[in-house]
């Protein structure tokens, strides 16, 4: 049952972190593009793709609680 609950957030994490990866590969494609914009930019989409990582495993830590409804938090 709590693997039916996991799915979604698995799932949505996949497509958006192989979408910030698509994406840091558009980077290098840019021609004439400074270093220090590539930079930037590499350091803000691994920065996203981590914390989309972080945020599944405390979904999954909190589905495991038994905590379906997180907005109880709120």
């Amino acid at each position: 049952m709590a693997a039916r609950k996991m799915a979604a957030p698995i799932i949505i994490t996949v497509i958006v972190v192989a979408l910030i990866i698509i994406q840091i590969a558009g980077i290098f494609f840019v021609p004439d593009m400074p270093l220090w914009i590539i930079a930037v930019g590499l350091l803000i989409c691994l920065g996203a793709a981590g914390m989309m990582i972080y945020v599944l495993i405390e979904r999954i830590k909190d589905i495991k609680r038994g905590e379906e409804d997180d907005l109880d938090n709120y």
